[in-house]
């Protein structure tokens, strides 16, 4: 019997200090914590008080690694967040017929090299869809104002899907501003629209959609 206690004790302890050289197989380790590590070394009932120090300090070290692992593999894409986060953020200032459609804008935005918090400000603002979205939305797809053909009413171009109204938008944006140096609510201002306010009111409304 002390034979076979010493053998078990020297695996299981062979074990967990082996388990700084697997740190690279991340997925094998996201199965154990520092619990299970040191409930392992306690179980050697004549462990020495020095082998269980030791094994704390390595499961410190596995913790430690895996919260590394963890923040590696959060990818930011944007203001300090994730694509998911992002997403999440921007759905909270959607509402009416666009309510849900925060990753649309969040991904074609970044795409296309648009700030996302400026593109869905613009549309809340030329649309309303604070509250209810306008008629040029419902009817034409057409969030943003954009003029052109195919016509749908007074001048204002009609998109087949409201996804696509959107892309044009964002198209519109990255194509006729900020292609030419115009990234920014003030910058935009005289080419955009005819109020000298409208750069106040996209503003305010980026400071929400930021606040959310």
């Amino acid at each position: 019997m002390k034979i076979f206690r010493l053998i078990n004790k020297k695996i299981i302890l062979t074990f967990v200090f082996s388990m700084l050289s697997l740190v690279a197989f991340s997925s094998f380790l996201s199965n154990f914590n520092k619990e299970d590590i040191i409930r392992l070394t306690s179980s050697v009932n004549d462990a020495s008080i020095s082998e269980k120090k030791e094994a704390n300090n390595v499961a410190d070290k596995i913790d430690e690694y895996k919260k590394n692992d963890n923040l590696t593999q959060r990818i930011i894409v944007y203001d300090g967040m994730t694509m998911e986060e992002l997403t999440a953020k921007l759905n909270r200032s959607l509402k009416s017929t666009m309510a849900n459609k925060g990753e649309l804008f969040a991904s074609y935005s970044l795409q296309r090299g648009v700030d996302p918090y400026l593109a869905i400000s613009i549309m809340l603002l030329e649309t309303g869809c604070n509250w209810t979205c306008s008629s040029l939305v419902n009817n034409c797809n057409n969030v943003g104002g954009q003029k052109g053909s195919p016509n749908c009413s007074n001048g204002y171009r009609s998109y087949p899907t409201l996804d696509d109204g959107i892309r044009g938008f964002i198209d519109n944006l990255a194509d006729n501003y900020y292609a030419v140096g115009l990234t920014t609510p003030e910058a935009m201002n005289p080419k955009y629209a005819e109020s000298n306010m409208w750069a106040v009111k996209v503003n305010n409304y980026i400071s929400s959609v930021k606040s959310k």
